[in-house]
């Protein structure tokens, strides 16, 4: 009697995992294809923010024309980074 229960246990886990086995691959295979209709993904592009060349030049103008001091025109630099 118990080896009957044993068996139809072990029959019941086979089942559930080749079931989880299935559901996986078809999850894997449905996530390749929407990768594959989204197409190459764009290059990163490395150009700073816009208007981070115009904040870097105001700080240089501002240095040169003896607005502000060196620790602040330095402050300034590493703030920009």
């Amino acid at each position: 009697m118990m080896g009957g229960m044993m068996g139809t246990a072990m029959a019941g886990w086979t089942l559930l995992s080749l079931v989880l086995l299935g559901v996986a691959v078809a999850g894997g295979i449905r996530a390749a294809l929407q990768l594959a209709r989204r197409g190459p993904v764009p290059p990163v592009s490395h150009a700073p923010p816009p208007g981070l060349a115009g904040a870097q030049a105001l700080l240089r103008r501002r240095y040169a024309a003896g607005e502000i001091g060196r620790e602040e025109y330095l402050q300034g630099k590493v703030d920009l980074e």
